[in-house]
């Protein structure tokens, strides 16, 4: 059985779950294939699996014609829907949705879309994610819906035991974009060096390919006003392989990975740190509840507040049993609950209740 999974651009989080899903669904007969429209970056990770990267009708026509696949799963793009009828396939489309940043923005996009849903689509998926999952009931009421957490396969991604940092690391990763909140942890990483280390490091690991000049020239900007220069270092586009050293170093160093979004789906770099025993804190942003839970396995903090934010960084960076209580119980936590062998009992049944015969 063949499964088509559909998105814009193969980076960020949606691209680490379509490889990871796609190596767990093969393990059930299940081949994933992968199509993305464009790539702004010469980097593409590995899927290990068949992978189509294009936005003309004529190729997509042939790729649907010629992959016989069972059901395509779109994430967001609800265009794509009338588009892949038009081009002549007939068989379940599910619709994903992993994130829309503010919940407005997730408002607006499902109710425009309906009349396009109602008519082409068979189902709605998402990872748990609160505001989703009430949008849908509210907006969707009688449509199928599933709603199950993505997969993270620990064995594949996971601590690594490495050199050890002299000084405490702190990470942030995501697009520099209103939504993922890239001030406030300029802003966290400026307090905490003036009063808890003035050796602190500052990770920021970002697709430069996906933000705005406007945007881009703000960061640089309050870089300069903070005098954060000596102690950042941003790092694009780098391979996915590479980011478990990254978290396990991070981890060792005392110091953590700290999310500022303001709203998120269901973020996979989270589970990455965790799995590499690399501490958390982050803001409430809906969709991380479904890994984290405050003091056992990371820590909030409320957006917007950053005395909050550094009160809690400290107390992940010097109190030792807090901090070595959190990393354990976070890679027991992913392993548990994120483990790729439910993910396909999950999808399997899912296709089984839209009549697709696995």
């Amino acid at each position: 059985m063949n499964i088509l999974f559909v998105f814009y651009v193969p980076s960020g989080g949606v691209e680490t779950l379509n490889r990871q899903r796609c190596r767990a669904l093969k393990k059930n007969n299940i081949n994933g294939h992968c199509l993305y429209y464009e790539k702004r970056r010469q980097l593409i990770n590995d899927h290990n699996t068949t992978t189509f990267i294009t936005n003309n009708d004529d190729e997509i026509k042939k790729i649907l014609q010629t992959g016989n696949y069972s059901a395509i799963v779109v994430v967001s793009d609800f265009q794509a829907l009338p588009r892949f009828r038009n081009l002549g396939y007939r068989g379940k489309m599910i619709i994903e949705i992993q994130g829309y940043g503010p919940k407005e923005t997730a408002r607006n996009a499902l109710t425009n879309a309906k009349p396009l849903v109602m008519q082409h689509a068979n189902g709605f998926l998402n990872p748990k994610t609160p505001h989703i999952t009430q949008l849908l009931d509210e907006l969707y009421p009688s449509f199928p819906k599933f709603s199950f957490n993505n997969c993270f396969d620990t064995s594949q991604f996971s601590y690594r035991s490495l050199p050890l940092n002299k000084a405490p690391m702190i990470a942030w990763i995501g697009r520099i974009e209103d939504n993922k909140n890239w001030r406030e942890f300029l802003q966290i990483g400026s307090y905490l060096i003036k009063s808890f280390n003035s050796n602190l490091q500052l990770l920021m690991f970002e697709d430069p390919t996906i933000s705005t000049p406007k945007e881009r020239n703000e960061f640089q900007k309050l870089i300069q006003q903070l005098n954060l220069k000596n102690n950042l270092t941003i790092h694009s586009n780098v391979p996915n392989s590479q980011m478990a050293d990254y978290f396990s170093m991070i981890g060792d160093s005392g110091g953590f990975l700290c999310s500022t979004s303001k709203v998120e789906g269901a973020p996979l770099s989270i589970l990455e740190a965790m799995s590499c025993r690399c501490p958390v804190l982050t803001t409430d942003s809906d969709g991380v509840r479904s890994s984290i839970i405050h003091n056992q396995t990371g820590k909030y903090y409320t957006l917007g507040n950053i005395t909050e934010a550094v009160i809690q960084a400290k107390e992940l960076m010097s109190n030792k049993t807090v901090r070595e209580n959190i990393r354990s119980h976070a890679v027991e936590y992913v392993k548990k609950h994120f483990s790729p062998d439910q993910y396909c009992v999950n999808f399997i049944n899912m296709l089984s209740s839209l009549g697709v015969k696995v």
